[in-house]
């Protein structure tokens, strides 16, 4: 297994809170990686640490190692440099108030591409790997807030992966969609990881079971318990895990 991600020591401060307490993980690369819990357990804060998304809130310190690559993304790593390789999706689709064409086109262009057709190529097929250009493909020019909620969220996953970053973050991809287009995006994911490596926080414990080839168990911050999908759900080694998952708490 080669290592994507390597957390080591990871705390995090929110001003007085400790949101999260010594975090040790492995993020295997090319897998899908989950991360379940209760609401408030750390979970999206630490999804968040992986691009520094927490560098934006007021008050917040972080004591520990992130080694993307064996490269610590705090130390000397431009941010930018960063996000162009670390994707994220977010829970609710936020497309922006632009054409179709436009939403995929914006992160390329931010760093320097402006050739139209080398765009034109970038936008189809950002569109295909995320499974929606066949949808789409004669309306590109037409406002993105027209979609439907699991297009616009489809549409999103494609303008992360116009810049072509080696991770993908989600978080809670697919809370806000319908059962169908809930499917269309674990398909999808599962597609994907064959060129990510994806990181999923996820509400959803039969989404885990479906989509996830490793997952890790938050509880107050902390992680109980981490393994492979199958083996945390058939065979958890915590009272803690077993607990959860058998709906007793959150």
């Amino acid at each position: 297994m080669n290592v994507k991600y390597k957390i080591k020591d990871l705390n995090l401060h929110y001003g007085e809170f400790h949101a999260l307490k010594d975090i040790n993980l492995d993020l295997p690369e090319k897998q899908i990686t989950a991360f379940i819990g209760p609401s408030g357990c750390g979970k999206s804060t630490l999804l968040k640490t992986l691009n520094r998304m927490n560098d934006l809130v007021e008050g917040c310190r972080i004591d520990g190692t992130v080694l993307l690559d064996s490269e610590d993304i705090f130390d000397r790593m431009d941010v930018n440099v960063l996000r162009r390789r670390v994707g994220m999706v977010f829970q609710k689709p936020n497309p922006f108030p632009m054409s179709i064409y436009d939403n995929i086109a914006f992160g390329p262009r931010t760093h320097g591409v402006h050739s139209k057709s080398k765009l034109d190529e970038i936008v189809e097929k950002s569109l295909q790997d995320a499974a929606i250009w066949d949808e789409v493909k004669d309306r590109l020019g037409k406002s993105a807030l027209g979609m439907s909620g699991g297009q616009q969220q489809r549409l999103c996953i494609a303008r992360a992966l116009a810049i072509q970053p080696e991770v993908l973050l989600m978080d809670e991809p697919t809370s806000a969609l319908d059962p169908i287009s809930t499917m269309k995006v674990e398909d999808l994911v599962q597609e994907l990881k064959q060129n990510y490596t994806i990181v999923m926080v996820t509400h959803n414990m039969q989404q885990a079971t479906r989509v996830s080839d490793k997952t890790a168990f938050f509880l107050l911050g902390e992680v109980v318990e981490y393994n492979q999908t199958s083996e945390l759900f058939s065979m958890p080694q915590d009272q803690r895990t077993e607990n959860y998952i058998t709906g007793r708490f959150g």
